[in-house]
């Protein structure tokens, strides 16, 4: 298939530090073309990719201080990626809903994944106006506000298998905490955790501006407790160890998180997770298997004392069982090959008038990857 992924430009692909979105679209992409596609990718300019690269900005938008407005960079690439529309059998959008008021007449074309949260009040409007855009939801939980809207499939995260190494044992013992320092990932409670236990817990995390005066607040006066180290931000090339090292990562989350990363990326290095039971957590984990979900601190706390139960073997292989970027690409697959065929479908149908068998078919093949 000709397939365009539309990235976002805050980081590049992937990002050089921290970057969720960016770094799928990564995964993503490498793996259709490593299976032969023909792949293009509007992104920044700094981007890394076997597929064919459209950049639309110099540069990562987060690490350029010249930039002050995303905005006309993202229209930018908006407007290529529009021109360019006819060379592709698909558009798959990482972009929230910057695409739909341009791209409404080629809906049909289009597939937008969906990669944050869906329960604030002012994204009910899109439900009504852009009915037509087919959405992938990254957990079935993240779709739970808004069920109406056009879902066709619940698409889980993947890494390369070989991404993150295996680590048998937590060399060093301590707890993990991973991400950004902001309210809904709850830094401050990973910190009562550790100090309640009297593990060590080490903090790789970024702060971001708008987060600035909940570090100041909340955050930096907890550092000084002598269990506590924080490190910062932290890339790729230090996550293994990091989280390999690691006796557990701890996720006491107080959002609906809508997939959570960094809990397949420590599975995948056999790192077991201690997660607040919020979001999309009980999808990833498995209770007793590859980690622990808890209601509250002193759930977190005990089940810390209970990391000894768990087979550090066993979370691996479910990591490569249930969180591959192969499976991940797999199930996109599905997606793209059914929305072409519908999309065939309804253009026979604008030509002549459609054979009742054509039209069930193309409706049938939709419906069984949506079930899937």
């Amino acid at each position: 298939m000709k397939i365009a992924q539309i990235a976002p430009l805050i980081e590049s692909v992937p990002p050089q530090r921290y970057g969720g979105t960016e770094r799928i679209v990564s995964y993503l992409t490498e793996e259709l073309v490593g299976q032969g596609h023909a792949v293009t990718l509007f992104a920044s300019g700094d981007s890394s990719t076997s597929a064919e690269l459209v950049p639309c900005a110099p540069s990562a938008l987060r690490l350029n201080p010249t930039v002050r407005d995303a905005l006309p960079y993202l229209m930018v690439m908006l407007d290529r990626v529009r021109r360019r529309a006819p060379e592709f059998d698909l558009l798959h959008f990482h972009v929230d809903y910057l695409h739909y008021p341009l791209f409404r007449d080629l809906a049909a074309q289009t597939l937008t994944t969906q990669h944050g949260r869906l329960d604030l009040p002012d994204l009910a409007i899109l439900s009504a106006a852009f009915p037509e855009f087919p959405l992938v939801s990254i957990s079935d939980h993240q779709r739970l506000p808004c069920p109406e809207r056009n879902w066709v499939r619940t698409v889980y995260h993947g890494l390369p298998q070989d991404l993150y190494p295996f680590s048998p044992a937590a060399a060093r013992g301590y707890l993990a905490f991973l991400g950004r320092i902001c309210p809904e990932k709850r830094a401050d409670l990973a910190i009562e955790i550790a100090c309640r236990t009297g593990w060590p817990l080490k903090i790789a995390a970024k702060v971001d501006p708008v987060d600035q005066s909940y570090f100041e607040e909340v955050v930096r006066p907890l550092l000084r407790h002598p269990l506590i180290e924080f490190i910062g931000e932290i890339g790729e090339r230090d996550k293994a160890a990091f989280l390999g090292d690691a006796a557990a990562l701890l996720f006491p989350i107080d959002w609906p998180e809508p997939f959570g990363l960094v809990m397949i990326e420590a599975m995948a290095c056999g790192t077991p997770v201690i997660a607040f039971r919020r979001g999309s957590v009980p999808e990833i984990l498995e209770e007793g298997l590859t980690g622990y979900m808890v209601d509250d601190i002193e759930g977190a706390v005990a089940a810390v004392h209970r990391l000894d139960r768990l087979d550090r073997a066993v979370i691996r292989r479910r990591f490569e069982q249930r969180f591959t970027a192969r499976r991940t690409a797999e199930d996109y697959l599905a997606v793209y090959h059914a929305l072409a065929r519908v999309g065939e479908i309804q253009h026979a149908a604008a030509m002549m008038a459609p054979t009742v068998t054509g039209v069930t078919a193309a409706r049938d093949q939709l419906e069984s990857v949506t079930a899937a």
